[in-house]
């Protein structure tokens, strides 16, 4: 029997490699477009939805027109993310991995592009780049692309939403006339119409279902909730859901970093995905979550780009996208390959008219669900164990051996106990955490949603510097240099200081130190736990962020409190006010020597001060403005400061 990739004209070495991954019969937008790109002499635009098989549909034609016996540069493909970049090489090596002298490389940023160079001078036929990285090579003249033959544009209305239009511009300039270019992309706004037109003759275009419309795998849900119940809701519908595995989209890294640490402090195996890790630690989270050691991942749009994970079960829109659009994008993570899948947005009544622009953009109707009561996930809980206790796997030859004692563990309770028992392991935490839950639905008809007033999730959320009620602001000296995440900086401080997750509130991770909230009754314990305390060979230092170290060289001034002697004092983040003594050559503030005595401080300043030495004034006696604090300058010469001239 022939092969369905066969009979759309892909060779045997491409198909046998396209069967061991798993593929039997092509997707609708790879039996549609794979026959026009063969033909290599059309620009082309093709337009489906993420988790339609794009890669293979534009990957699979390529490896069949491409010389593989010339090292030169033949394909380029662009794409918006590190993650997509590395995904779409990834399956391209596979699909090529029965051609000889196939050589793939993948340009991004956030990696060692000496590694880069090198595998470029090596030879390659088959360039994938994010646009930022391509042009950096580019600029150092390391890559010839007077042979290139095809450019593809793969997730082009993403790449004109993260600002790369005139990169693209750029990158394109130094391919050949001649050359076809391929776009694919999940909708067709205006600014990819522009694209079409500028670098295209006469394309053939292809759309799979309605332009800009939703994958049909996909299930549309909304819940109407107050802003300050949103966690609670999250955790509510994660727990009604005993086998999700899924995605969590939130609209800032500040807020991915702060859900992912809440659930992992909750017990939930969760982490983030964001634009502020480095690569290291992206590729670790996604490891993590492709072999599904993890069961939700906290992401932002731009990080989750180019995530091709199988089996997600559920996308859940912690807070709505911006542009209406990119709900397309997200949504695209869950129903992919034929499976189907589940969109939840969490949303408040002020927001249900966007529901309805998405409605009318992804030609789908959302269904506007309830939210469990505690009693329906305590029993969704409960038959979700059985079920998994029912269908385990049995290692008999390893289990045997035990089966005597386990036996008489047992012998003195019936099997009725036994069952009630087991079950009862997992059931008891969440009866007692939902015994007396409320009801967190919200009327689409109630306006006065308080939490749109700036009431802050039931976790804890405040403005401002100071710690919550009943909890101490610590300093940590690590950050995120240390390659520490938020949750890497709460398991820290938890295993070595023994204290519970639930003591720790709000983390604020810094570069070379961290700042900590922890429960007033902990604090004393965490102290005594990490006096000794060591990382990667160093003291690791936590204090109380309103006391500052004194004497030694460097007096570091911290949250509150000031510069205490000390031969240049560091300054780190500042607090409201505290004293500031110079040292014997003044706080070093980069920008000349001097000191500062009195209670103002740079940015958040509550009283005023003067400043006496190494100063510019620029007035003679000028007036700081600084967030409402005064303060004159004054030239001349302090304690242990640089003289210099005033300017009037």
């Amino acid at each position: 029997m022939i092969n369905p990739f066969s009979k759309l004209g892909i060779s045997d070495d491409v198909v046998n490699a396209v069967k061991e991954l798993g593929f039997e019969n092509p997707t609708p937008i790879q039996e549609q477009s794979i026959p026009v790109l063969l033909e290599g002499s059309n620009d082309f635009v093709g337009l489906a939805q993420t988790g339609t098989g794009k890669t293979a549909a534009f990957g699979l034609p390529l490896l069949e027109l491409i010389d593989f016996k010339s090292n030169k540069p033949q394909a380029l493909i662009l794409c918006p993310t590190r993650e997509l970049c590395l995904q779409i090489a990834n399956d391209i090596k596979n699909f090529s991995k029965n051609t000889q002298n196939a050589h793939v490389v993948a340009v991004y940023g956030g990696a060692n592009i000496m590694q880069q160079l090198r595998e470029i001078r090596n030879g390659v036929q088959i360039v994938v780049a994010t646009p930022g990285r391509m042009l950096d090579i580019i600029g150092r003249k390391a890559i010839d692309f007077s042979s290139v033959k095809y450019v593809v544009l793969d997730e082009a209305d993403e790449m004109l939403n993260m600002g790369f239009q005139e990169d693209i511009n750029d990158i394109l300039s130094t391919t050949p006339d001649d050359k076809k270019t391929w776009l694919f992309s999940a909708t067709m706004p205006p600014e990819v119409r522009r694209i079409a037109k500028n670098y295209m003759d006469n394309p053939v275009e292809l759309t799979m279902g309605t332009k800009n419309t939703g994958n049909v795998n996909i299930e549309h849900e909304y819940y109407i909730v107050k802003a300050r119940d949103k966690y609670a809701a999250l955790k509510r519908i994660v727990d009604y859901n005993p086998d999700i595995f899924g995605v969590v989209f939130c609209k800032t890294k500040m807020d991915t970093q702060d859900v992912a640490e809440h659930l992992i402090k909750d017990g939930y195996n969760a982490d983030a995905l964001h634009g502020d890790l480095s690569q290291q630690q992206r590729d670790k989270v996604m490891q993590r979550f492709r072999d599904r050691n993890m069961q939700l991942l906290i992401a932002t749009d731009v990080a989750a780009r180019g995530i091709d994970v199988s089996g997600v079960t559920h996308v859940i829109n912690y807070a709505l996208p911006d542009e209406i659009e990119s709900y397309t994008h997200r949504s695209g993570r869950t129903g992919r390959a034929g499976k189907t899948g589940v969109s939840i947005c969490i949303i408040n009544a002020k927001e249900t008219g966007k529901i309805r622009q998405i409605e009318r953009i992804i030609g789908k109707q959302f269904t506007k669900a309830e939210l469990p009561t505690g009693f329906d996930v305590c029993e969704k809980q409960l038959f979700g164990l059985i079920h998994r206790v029912h269908n385990v796997e049995v290692n008999e030859e390893q289990i045997d051996k035990y089966m005597s004692r386990i036996n008489d563990e047992f012998a003195d309770l019936s099997k009725e106990e036994v069952i009630k028992k087991f079950a009862s392991l997992e059931f008891n935490r969440f009866l007692e955490y939902y015994q007396n839950a409320p009801d967190l639905n919200l009327s689409a008809d109630d306006r006065f949603d308080r939490g749109e007033r700036g009431e802050r999730r039931e976790r804890g959320e405040r403005n401002g510097r100071g710690a919550e009620d009943g909890y101490s602001r610590l300093f940590i000296n690590v950050g995120s240099v240390d390659e520490f995440t938020r949750g890497d900086l709460l398991s820290f401080v938890c295993n070595n200081g023994k204290i519970s997750g639930k003591a720790v509130g709000k983390i604020d991770l810094k570069g070379v130190f961290s700042f900590v909230e922890v429960e007033n009754g902990a604090v004393d314990a965490l102290f005594n736990n990490f006096k000794d305390v060591q990382y990667n060979g160093r003291e690791v230092r936590i204090e109380k962020s309103g006391e500052a170290p004194v004497g030694g060289r460097g007096g570091e001034r911290r949250s509150g409190g000031g510069y205490r002697g000390g031969n240049g004092g560091e300054r780190r983040s500042g607090g409201y006010g505290g004293d500031r003594r110079g040292g014997d050559r003044g706080g070093d503030r980069r920008s000349g020597g001097g000191d500062r005595s009195g209670s103002g401080r740079r940015g958040d300043r509550s009283g005023g001060g003067s400043s006496e030495g190494g100063f510019r004034d620029f007035s003679g006696r000028s007036r700081e403005e600084r967030s409402g604090g005064s303060g004159r300058r004054e030239g001349g010469s302090g304690n242990g400061g640089s003289d210099r001239r005033r300017r009037s």
